[in-house]
């Protein structure tokens, strides 16, 4: 986020409906919220600007785009290289995320991958990478707990 504002129970009831209903338009918003359409547009517009709602590309899933796979790569890196390492990375159109983290292990690396064989060419190109020390790659088997935020929203928006 850009701004270290923290989201207020307004706008996690509106984050709610969002989810709820993605394609909602601020009218639909504000009559079932309850608010002026001016409130809502501003508050979304503040939320867009801060950071707050990301890119729709999260809603993307990687198994539509022909990569069923996802992995998680766990990388030592020289940390003098860590800028150019990470720089590398996002070259890589099957890097998802990269996390830096703390402990024996620097990154951790999501990959997704049409099959097993392009896995391995993925996990190649993350070795090649200069500055990358050693990896271990995991495969996500299935996924147990999806991306959610709404526990969270619904406890921001009953705060008071």
């Amino acid at each position: 986020m850009n701004s270290e504002r923290t989201i207020d129970a307004t706008d996690a009831r509106i984050l709610l409906a969002l989810a709820a209903d993605p394609r909602a338009t601020v009218v639909a918003l504000a009559e079932q919220l309850g608010l002026s359409r001016n409130t809502v547009q501003a508050r979304v517009a503040r939320m867009e600007q801060s950071g707050a709602l990301g890119s729709f590309e999260r809603r993307i899933t990687p198994k539509a785009l022909g990569h069923p796979l996802t992995a998680f790569v766990t990388a030592q890196v020289n940390q003098h290289q860590l800028a150019e390492v990470s720089q590398a990375l996002a070259g890589i159109a099957e890097v998802v995320e990269v996390f830096g983290l703390s402990g024996e292990t620097d990154l951790l690396v999501r990959v997704v991958a049409a099959d097993a064989e392009d896995l391995y060419r993925v996990a190649g190109q993350i070795l090649a990478v200069p500055g990358i020390e050693r990896t271990t790659t995991a495969l996500a088997m299935r996924e147990l707990v999806p991306h959610r935020l709404t526990p969270l929203l619904r406890r921001a928006a009953n705060r008071c």
